[in-house]
């Protein structure tokens, strides 16, 4: 037994080695991975950033310092982007509901559940109670929190599944608002009914969260946390901090492109933490919550060689186009759903790595006036769109009615984009519609795509913006 072990370890290691002639080397098996697409105008070349990358790309669009002072301005105009920090510290009974009723309204649409069975009014009543209408007061204390991990943030405080009526697939869910992440700041308005939701305002939202998913802390605590020179962006798609053994609110912690984590190495910990020797990576500090649901601040790792940049991206167009491809064939996830992001999602997450702030949604995107803006009627003058499109800058953003495109450059004369996309429409060459789905982070030719049978996308085009 011994020597049959022992011989079959040594084969193994001539196999490694290339010792033992008798193998086939896995080269010569000729395994076949071919580009097969049915995306129009789209080879395999397109799908490598470099291939969007020329000279030039490396100059700076915009310093760190114009970053913030564009920042400022815009918040200080744009009605979705939110100063939390100045926001008041009460807010009356009229403020209150206002804020909860922006987000939380009877559809105007019949919605179904994921088993098709239809919304009645018996269903809406019982999400209408848990908004607790009652505990608004005529003066109503804001708290401040911190979000500890990614999370959905909702129409309503519940985790029911709603759809349009006319769904076939369960991909666009209807309560779903958007996401936070770890280390978001949070103005806390509200509760819930059965207290397990809170609705809160983040720089650029209000919605509904859970609240195992926040930590209450003090207001300076919770605006001091991301107010520091010395931070770590997440430059990937997705980042995890170490795995250690002692504490698990920290470990394995899943961290999204834009998110920005204090640097902290304080003596007593530069050679162990967690039982680890910490030299080969970045310490950073992540916020948990206390069994008590308040805020506490935790010591975490993340190895060296991860997707990260201490400060700030440089905001260049090359950056802009690496950034976009480290989501290239992610799942398309309306509202963050499914661990990925939607079109707006997509295009702010990696502005964020930049540290430039924009709103949620694309209809706010589009009908802010940050950057400069050029906008045009549904169906108006369809030359003025494609001279638009074709003297486009690298990371320029193309608003169509709910959906927006980032801009690659040209290839062969033609505009292309990446964007993060559910579906897919365009033209066959004997004029019937080709209708397919991409269901994710897409490269993509702008003129030849169909918002619908009669309708292309340049059709529907109401807004360019560059970002500068």
């Amino acid at each position: 037994m011994t020597l049959r072990i022992l011989c079959a370890a040594f084969i193994t290691a001539a196999i490694s080695y290339g010792c033992a002639s008798t193998v086939t080397p896995p080269s010569a098996l000729e395994f076949d991975d071919p580009f097969v697409s049915d995306v129009i105008g789209v080879t395999e070349k397109h799908l490598a950033p470099d291939y969007w990358i020329t000279p030039g790309m490396d100059k700076t669009l915009m310093s760190e310092a114009e970053i913030k002072a564009f920042n400022a301005a815009n918040t200080k105009t744009e009605k979705y982007l939110y100063d939390i920090k100045s926001e008041p510290q009460t807010l009356s009974k009229t403020e209150l509901t206002e804020h909860l009723r922006s987000i939380s309204k009877k559809p105007g649409y019949p919605r179904i559940y994921t088993d098709g069975i239809e919304l009645t009014d018996a269903d809406f009543a019982r999400y209408e109670s848990q908004l607790n209408l009652d505990a608004i007061g005529d003066t109503n204390p804001v708290r401040y929190a911190l979000a500890v991990r990614r999370t959905s943030i909702r129409t309503y405080p519940t985790f029911d599944l709603l759809f349009s009526h006319d769904a076939t697939d369960r991909d666009i869910e209807r309560f779903q608002e958007s996401a936070l992440f770890p280390g978001d700041a949070l103005r806390v308005l509200h509760e819930s009914t059965d207290g397990q939701w809170a609705l809160i305002q983040s720089y650029n939202y209000i919605a509904w969260v859970p609240l195992a998913d926040i930590a209450m802390g003090r207001r300076d605590q919770v605006f001091s946390y991301g107010d520091t020179d010395n931070f770590l962006i997440i430059t990937g798609d997705k980042v995890l901090t170490v795995f250690n053994p002692e504490l698990p609110a920290v470990s394995e912690l899943q961290l999204d492109m834009g998110v920005k984590v204090p640097l902290s190495r304080p003596d007593s910990l530069k050679a162990n933490l967690y039982g680890q020797n910490p030299y080969l990576s970045h310490m950073v500090l992540l916020p948990i919550r206390k069994t008590d649901g308040t805020l506490e601040f935790k010591h975490a790792l993340i190895q060296r060689n991860q997707d990260v940049h201490v400060g700030y991206l440089p905001y260049t167009e090359a950056n802009i186009i690496r950034q976009a491809f480290k989501f290239l064939g992610e799942r398309y996830g309306w509202g963050h759903r499914f661990n990925g992001r939607d079109c707006t999602g997509f295009v702010s997450e990696i502005y964020q790595t930049f540290g430039i702030k924009l709103p949620r949604n694309s209809s706010d995107q589009r009908d802010s006036n940050i950057g400069v803006n050029d906008r045009f009627e549904r169906g108006g003058d369809h030359a003025s769109k494609v001279t638009r499109l074709n003297t486009a800058k690298v990371g320029d953003l193309v608003y169509i009615p709910g959906h927006v495109l980032m801009v690659l450059g040209q290839s062969g004369g033609e505009p292309f984009a990446i964007h993060d996309v559910h579906g897919m429409r365009y033209k066959n060459p004997d004029g019937s519609l080709y209708e397919g789905t991409l269901n994710g982070v897409s490269v993509t030719p702008i003129t030849p795509l169909q918002f619908n049978s009669d309708e292309s996308y340049i059709d529907r085009i109401l807004a360019v913006k560059t970002i500068r």
